[in-house]
């Protein structure tokens, strides 16, 4: 299982804490989702090629050494569709996975209908709502649509009650259309990551189905796996990749 983290400059703790931490309490990896948090010296705003193999190696550095994932990821965070849409086409060919931060009506329906967009993070934030139409799109599309158990975990009184009524509610539209889904705690600090079993456990007690809420959180990793294996200079299209085939004697 995965957890997406946001990580410094953008969190209060790098990836590399992040990573660690992960890895003793049991994940198999970590999405970055914070667009500066694996440049090595810490610049921003540069898409070019050598910019997304630096990212890369930092990556891998880590994983070597703390023995999890580390995915580079970016949640793009924009005010309106229009700066979304620019957005996703800079980040598409860099980022292993692209998210797109929601909350408002027309970010919401833009993310669920770009398949350039794996995740729409958040969708319920602000003043955004989800409804049938757009979970269908989801399912359509492929985008994964995001529940933050963020405000279970750490909100309380009226904050969490209206949290949690929503997550009830986009659970409900969700499921019911069998659009793909991904779950997590939002953690800014590895002080807020939870092991998996915690956010499982505590997803359970205000009726999440567990293996729902697993299935959220490995579904992170089958993200990124899928779109590794896409960039992958041998993959022509689903099912079809360039190699070498033996011919019948």
């Amino acid at each position: 299982m995965y957890e997406a983290v946001h990580a410094h400059p953008e969190g209060d703790a790098t990836a590399a804490r992040h990573a660690a931490t992960a890895a003793r309490y049991g994940y198999e990896g970590v999405v970055v989702r914070t667009r500066d948090a694996l440049d090595p010296i810490g610049e921003s705003g540069d898409l070019s090629q050598e910019r997304a193999a630096d990212r890369s190696r930092e990556a891998a550095a880590l994983r070597e050494e703390y023995g999890v994932d580390v995915v580079d990821a970016v949640e793009i965070d924009v005010a309106d569709a229009t700066s979304a849409s620019g957005a996703v086409g800079n980040y598409r060919p860099e980022r292993t996975v692209v998210c797109l931060g929601g909350g408002d009506d027309d970010l919401n329906r833009f993310a669920v209908e770009e398949p350039r967009i794996d995740v729409l993070a958040r969708p319920m934030d602000g003043s955004g709502d989800f409804n049938h139409v757009l979970a269908k799109a989801a399912r359509d599309n492929g985008v994964h649509v995001e529940f933050d158990l963020g405000p279970l975990l750490r909100a309380t009184g009226g904050k969490r009650v209206r949290a949690l009524a929503d997550l009830r509610k986009l659970r409900e539209i969700v499921t019911y259309y069998d659009a793909p889904h991904v779950v997590s705690a939002n953690p800014r600090s590895h002080l807020e990551l939870r092991a998996p079993r915690e956010v499982v456990a505590a997803a359970e007690t205000v009726g999440f189905d567990a293996e729902w809420v697993r299935e959220g959180l490995r579904a992170w990793g089958e993200i990124a796996a899928r779109n590794r294996e896409r960039r992958s200079e041998d993959f022509i299209e689903p099912g079809v990749r360039r190699g070498r085939y033996e011919e019948d004697g």
